[in-house]
């Protein structure tokens, strides 16, 4: 009989999210079943087993059960604590995580893949691991089994762990993680995939300030699948957008379908996948027939749909009269192999871009910028070399290196990049298959020193005229830039606000009334309240609103800082009335039982003007 492993200890001095503390076999973790995933947050199968996680820690929710996640970094991007701690936000994970920035912990459990799930019994000894998707069902048995012979045993804990969840910051935009972006030039509109909010963010051509008429909400601002009118359907993590035929096309991503949204009434209807996610690699059914495997972008041609399905690391190809869809590139087999359409292998394509007889597509595991030429149905590589081999490097091929692209927009003759886990957007030549960086210099964050752009792993672009819509995805915003970085503003959705938020929210602190100086900018000092041990996250978006009924003044959003925050409001942007400023950031406190949470602030400020009024107001 082979003798019991006991679990390694998890390793000390490393980040934690959801916890006030970090958690032992040997003390808090005593008595309980445990299931450790290690997983990364680029990996879409990693992605495809937090559902089945939810569901676990659902099912034996009163019962000494926990899961901990042990993030182990493929990108170097994903090492930072900022940038997990974005991702278990984005994501919705509730449960504790640890940041395995050396893999100190993946390499005591001799783990070898992304996902692996190791369930470990209440005595502190290894059951066994599983690599890969699915196995849900075993896990239920295995963990149910445990339960119960270690209730019996007397070495089960009372009750299961008490911790507490953290939470991102509420934005000024009204956004929440927005992974996509589409610019309708023509007829002056703005799409915007809300992601976090599993919504259609819908908006007329922003001003010249950045200011944008919201049309319509389409979804009501919680995870589903139901088909109907604007605030009744619903969506669960919307990506990717295209338009045809009056109708705009929506990749539903964590629902595996493709919904259309019919612009004049904004009714929801599902035009493809059955809803299940599915491993057919093949294809040839119709609509909703078809199952889908995380289909994260759209281009359409005509009469035909390429989608990027992420999740078979294919493209597939449907026909919008008939439903007809069928793979089209890629065989499945997760690499970077050029050649014959159907024999390549790819590596989680994530954003489309249609370009004369080129479908340009951003593969994100491969760190590559590729195509396939649509008349001779071959793939090719204009950037990246292979799944491990990524960087930040301008110049030209083979030295030039992206990590991990999310999206891609073709102008004139080049191709845009969102560059995401450089937090740059790049500019790529496919013919001289050259690469330089437009917008971002590198550091995460939401503005340089100076005023300039910084993007935060920014997942989506669009190209209008000669200007860029980006959606900054961990700032929780859009971006309205020109290419040469110069000029830039984020685009402010009048009267947009989360779903679980009113318009007007309960507790702004009412403030003496001010006489400003008319025509002058005014100076905003906003001081924040914190605990005796708090300090600003520095790590954070840190968000600032002022409006006077639903127009908005200013909206800014930056990195966290020491407080006050100092805000000047350009002289345009004065006007008389009840000013509602608000102040969204994150604080933690100090300690090894810290913990960053969000926290909020919000006064209303009458307003009047006057030749020699106040340059200043100090909340």
């Amino acid at each position: 009989m082979d003798a019991k492993v006991r679990a390694p200890e998890l390793a000390r001095g490393l980040a934690w999210f959801n916890t006030e503390r970090p958690l032992r076999f040997s003390h808090e973790l005593r008595g309980q079943v445990v299931l450790l995933d290690f997983w990364t947050y680029c990996c879409i199968n990693c992605m495809h087993t937090l559902p089945d996680l939810a569901r676990l820690e659902a099912e034996f929710a009163d019962r000494p059960f926990a899961v901990i996640g042990v993030h182990s970094a493929k990108f170097t991007n994903e090492a930072e604590r900022r940038n997990v701690r974005a991702a278990v936000q984005r994501y919705g994970i509730a449960h504790p995580v640890v940041v395995d920035d050396a893999m100190s912990i993946w390499r005591s459990y001799g783990v070898r893949s992304w996902p692996t799930r190791v369930l470990i019994d209440p005595e502190g000894y290894v059951v066994g691991s599983v690599a890969g998707e699915g196995q849900l069902e075993a896990f239920e048995n295995s963990i149910s089994r445990l339960l119960d012979e270690h209730a019996q045993k007397g070495t089960l804990a009372q009750a299961p762990l008490k911790l507490r969840r953290e939470d991102a910051v509420r934005s000024p935009s009204g956004l929440r993680f927005p992974c996509k972006v589409l610019a309708d030039r023509h007829e002056g509109r703005v799409f915007v995939s809300d992601t976090g909010h599993h919504r259609i963010v819908i908006a007329g051509w922003p001003d010249e300030d950045g200011r944008c008429e919201v049309l319509q909400v389409v979804g009501r601002g919680a995870p589903g699948r139901e088909d109907g009118p604007a605030d009744g359907a619903s969506f669960n993590g919307p990506q990717g957008m295209a338009l045809a035929r009056g109708k705009l096309y929506v990749a539903d991503t964590e629902n595996h379908l493709i919904r259309a949204v019919d612009l004049k009434d904004f009714e929801v209807t599902t035009f493809a996948g059955t809803g299940v996610m599915t491993n057919d690699r093949a294809g040839g059914l119709q609509g909703t027939e078809q199952g889908l495997n995380s289909p994260w972008d759209l281009a359409i041609d005509g009469g035909t749909m390429y989608v990027a399905m992420a999740g078979l690391h294919q493209i597939w190809r449907f026909e919008l009269g008939t439903g007809m869809g069928r793979a089209y590139a890629g065989s499945g087999r997760e690499n970077l192999t050029d050649g014959p359409a159907e024999s390549a292998a790819l590596a989680q394509p994530s954003g489309l871009a249609l370009h004369g007889n080129h479908l340009y597509f951003a593969d994100s595991e491969v760190s590559a910028i590729r195509g396939v030429d649509l008349a001779g149905e071959l793939v090719f590589t204009v950037i990246g070399e292979g799944l491990f081999d990524f960087g930040d490097v301008d110049g030209p091929y083979p030295g030039a290196r992206l990590q991990h692209p999310l999206g891609i927009a073709a102008w004139q003759d080049r191709l845009f990049v969102a560059d995401s886990y450089n937090h740059k957007v790049k500019m790529v030549d496919p013919v001289m298959r050259t690469v330089i960086t437009v917008l971002g210099d590198g550091e995460p964050g939401a503005m340089a020193p100076g005023g300039g752009l910084r993007l935060f792993e920014p997942g989506g672009l669009s190209v209008a005229g000669n200007e860029l819509m980006v959606a900054d995805t961990n700032n929780h915003r859009v971006v309205w830039a020109e290419w040469s970085g110069h000029v830039w503003r984020e685009l402010a959705f009048e009267g947009l606000t989360a779903p679980e938020f009113e318009d007007e929210p309960e507790g702004s602190e009412p403030a003496s009334p001010v006489t400003l100086r008319r025509g002058s900018p005014v100076h905003l000092l906003l001081d924040g309240v914190l605990p005796l041990d708090g300090y600003p996250n520095p790590e954070a978006p840190l968000g600032v609103r002022v409006r006077v009924g639903d127009r908005t003044l200013y909206q800014a959003t930056r990195s966290g800082a020491p407080f006050p925050i100092e805000i000047d409001l350009p002289a345009e942007a004065v006007e008389e009335g009840e000013w509602w400023i608000e102040m969204s950031y994150a604080y933690c406190t100090a300690g090894e039982q810290s913990l960053c949470v969000p926290g909020r602030q919000s006064w209303r400020v009458p307003v009047q003007l006057a030749d020699h009024g106040e340059s200043e107001i100090h909340l």
